[in-house]
């Protein structure tokens, strides 16, 4: 396991060296440590690593405006490999770290599994952007999980609706074939129960086409696509096994238009080699896609790129995985900006206090776009009963060169999504003997 600081103030880094890292001793400098889970390394470093860079820069960019109300972020990166036990170990390792973390995000949803059953011991919230538990966007149940933006059942409920649209409208879903080819893991398998319910309701065949981690040998899987002919194909994929569908649909003649990705497919990682290749490839996006003009790429270029303090390459700020990972930074520095709105302005917030403050978001338009996310991100605001606090998102397209937003914005339907979340938050609370937060709790 390897861990780096990446940023601390002069005055701290003395007053810390001298305290021997004491929490009293980071309070007094007045530095909120924030960890960071990341995975430079291994098959899904090209994924990781944009994202990564994207939450850095963010933190970066805050000190550079002066930090959360004088308040400075410290930076510690921990290197994970995407591996759960990897992640595990770096939670255990970073949890205590430099006065402690008050907010986690474990970029891995095999990570947010194990580490879902330590958050509420150790008191420190978990911020799973797009990934996680679908079920944990129920607070009254999972009160330290928040899979903030949307959940894998919104993605795949959007991913449905915009089939049903190409289509000429839902109703002719009925009879048609959808292969899924997901990824044979958690995260994979989350996809299961929202596209299962939609095809029972809607009349088309669901047809299941695992793929082993990491995904390199898909030989077999489109074999078997091509002689189902399905009407459509989901991608439920990370990493390298993006790029190596779509480049084993091109060779087995599936039409690239045809093809749906859910928001983890579909970034300029798994297109780029496959360039012309991938063209009509569409994918659901977690609200962002690539936006080189957005104003907080403008911002990030000039307060840190142009000082030689960027993370990583310049060409890459304000593609799809970078900005996912500048959102995830951004929700966390809103919660504790929140968190001190109610616990003290210019104060290190606790893991506690920046729970209340992540269960109490709402980060209007006018506010998301002060914060240079105009035209990224819609609205969110969260509660004790939802931790979610969006059910938007929109498709993009590949266009051979760049990913393009092609639909208008899309709201899961909240009529499936919402009984699915309580009937399984219920389930997890009955198997692990857990009492639903009372009124009082959810005050607190």
């Amino acid at each position: 396991m390897k861990t780096r600081i990446l940023a601390m103030g002069s005055a701290a880094l003395a007053l810390a060296a001298s305290a021997l890292l004491s929490p009293a001793a980071f309070a007094q400098a007045k530095q909120q440590y924030m960890p960071v889970l990341s995975y430079r390394t291994g098959p899904y470093a090209p994924n990781g690593a944009p994202i990564a860079n994207g939450i850095v820069d963010y933190y970066k960019l805050v000190n550079a405006r002066g930090g959360i109300n004088g308040v400075k972020l410290l930076i510690e990166e921990c290197e994970t490999g995407y591996d759960t036990a990897r992640s595990v170990e770096c939670y255990e390792r970073m949890k205590g770290n430099n006065g402690g973390a008050a907010v986690i995000q474990p970029w891995s949803t095999g990570a947010t599994f194990a580490i879902t059953e330590k958050a509420p011991t150790d008191k420190i919230p978990l911020v799973t952007l797009g990934y996680g538990r679908s079920e944990s966007a129920d607070g009254t149940v999972f009160k330290w999980n928040f899979p903030l933006a949307g959940n894998y059942w919104v993605a795949g409920d959007v991913l449905v609706q915009a089939i049903g649209k190409a289509e000429g409208g839902l109703n002719k879903l009925k009879g048609k074939k959808i292969a899924l080819v997901y990824h044979d893991s958690p995260f994979g398998k989350e996809s299961l129960p929202i596209l299962q319910e939609r095809s029972k309701m809607l009349g088309f065949e669901l047809q299941l086409l695992p793929v082993t981690a990491p995904g390199v040998e898909q030989k077999a899987t489109w074999l078997q696509v091509r002689q189902s002919r399905p009407d459509y194909v989901i991608l439920w994929g990370f990493g390298v096994m993006n790029s190596t569908a779509l480049k084993e649909a091109q060779a087995t003649g599936y039409p690239r238009e045809k093809m749906y990705g859910v928001w983890w497919s579909g970034a300029e990682p798994d297109t780029k080699d496959v360039g012309e290749g991938a063209k009509g490839y569409n994918a659901v996006a977690l609200q962002n896609s690539t936006d080189y003009d957005a104003k907080l790429v403008k911002e990030m270029l000039a307060s840190v790129y142009a000082k030689g303090q960027g993370t990583g390459p310049k060409e890459e700020v304000g593609q799809v995985l970078y900005l996912r990972g500048a959102m995830g930074a951004m929700l966390t520095v809103e919660a504790i900006r929140a968190a001190q709105e109610r616990y003290g302005k210019g104060k290190v917030m606790t893991g506690d206090q920046v729970r209340w403050g992540l269960e109490n978001l709402n980060l209007t338009q006018a506010k998301l776009d002060t914060l240079g996310f105009a035209g990224v991100l819609r609205p969110i605001s969260t509660s004790c009963e939802d931790h979610m606090g969006a059910y938007w998102a929109r498709i993009e397209t590949w266009d051979g060169k760049t990913w393009k937003i092609s639909s208008d914005w899309m709201k899961g339907d909240e009529q499936i999504i919402k009984p699915m979340i309580k009937a399984n938050a219920a389930k997890y609370a009955a198997d692990k003997k857990l009492t639903a937060r009372s009124g009082a709790d959810c005050q607190s």
